[in-house]
């Protein structure tokens, strides 16, 4: 649909409406009786979630490409069916295809005071040249006070479905310096900035050098303090069995031609994943679902 139509189809005076970016991406400009919230169709890329009351909680980089094609840096990048890069060893995109390519927007409505949205990607010509050409996504947001977040994969076809997925959110926070994560003490993890060497998390996760790290085998919830901004903002899932927490620091930020390089203090990344040796592997006509729910509170509560 183009914006007239969406707008016709699915737009809710003072709640839902869709816009065109100067580079022509359209986005859902949300506003709900708790939160407003931004979604790109491209990637169906939640980009913007504040609820009433608190500063923002989801990062985007103010150098992010919002182009046709390129994938946006921040926000709620949508990894599959490979996390970082493929699998197999053949080549294609970081992350897989889905953050780049043109989701369906196929319903939208208000329940109460949440907005429920549901976007949809089949095959197209690149998942097709990148041989995958018979699974289905569905990806529910329902944004509000707190954010649902749920990915459905389904194999249409007649073999196995081997994927990675990942719901590569980024946090905003005051300052990386004085953030702190719960939840993985006792989990074991790849270090990727120390060639994938198996570590255990001691205590709490705290941020002092550049971290990219895969946490194996957790379903747990995770608290992300955000000390400076005095608030928490927990991720609970279902579906998951991996978590990745990230943050490229001064170093790794200076290399990313999307990022500011002053910007890495303002976000980390907490993100709900299926990958390495949690990858799913499908069975014919099943459907597997990922779901993160965040939720913000004050610290002082």
């Amino acid at each position: 649909m183009d914006l007239t139509q969406l707008n016709a189809h699915f737009g809710l005076p003072g709640v839902l409406a869709f816009h065109a970016a100067p580079s022509g991406l359209i986005y859902a400009g949300i506003t709900t009786p708790h939160a407003t919230a931004t979604v790109y169709l491209q990637g169906a890329h939640l980009t913007a979630w504040q609820p009433k009351g608190q500063q923002a909680a989801i990062f985007v980089s103010r150098k992010s490409d919002f182009a046709p094609g390129k994938p946006i840096r921040g926000g709620v990048p949508i990894a599959f069916p490979w996390f970082a890069a493929r699998h197999d060893g053949k080549a294609g995109p970081s992350h897989g295809f889905a953050r780049i390519q043109e989701w369906t927007l196929a319903f939208a409505a208000l329940a109460g005071d949440e907005l429920h949205m549901t976007f949809t990607l089949w095959p197209t010509e690149v998942s097709r040249n990148l041989g995958y050409d018979h699974f289905r996504l569905a990806y529910q947001l329902t944004i509000g006070r707190t954010l649902t977040m749920q990915l459905t994969v389904a194999n249409d076809g007649a073999a196995p479905l081997l994927f990675e997925e990942a719901l590569h959110t980024y946090y905003a926070v005051a300052d990386i310096h004085e953030v702190t994560v719960d939840g993985l003490d006792g989990v074991s993890y790849l270090d990727k900035n120390d060639n994938f060497q198996s570590k255990m998390q001691h205590g709490a996760i705290t941020m002092t050098e550049p971290t990219d790290r895969v946490y194996l085998n957790t379903a747990g919830t995770c608290v992300l303090h955000d000390t400076g901004g005095k608030r928490r903002i927990t991720v609970a899932k279902t579906g998951s069995n991996t978590t990745v927490v990230w943050n490229p620091w001064e170093s790794g930020a200076m290399k990313l031609p999307d990022m500011d390089p002053t910007e890495w203090h303002e976000f980390i990344a907490i993100e709900t994943v299926n990958a390495a040796a949690n990858a799913v592997t499908l069975a014919p006509g099943t459907t597997h679902v990922m779901q993160a729910h965040v939720s913000v509170d004050d610290a002082t509560r």
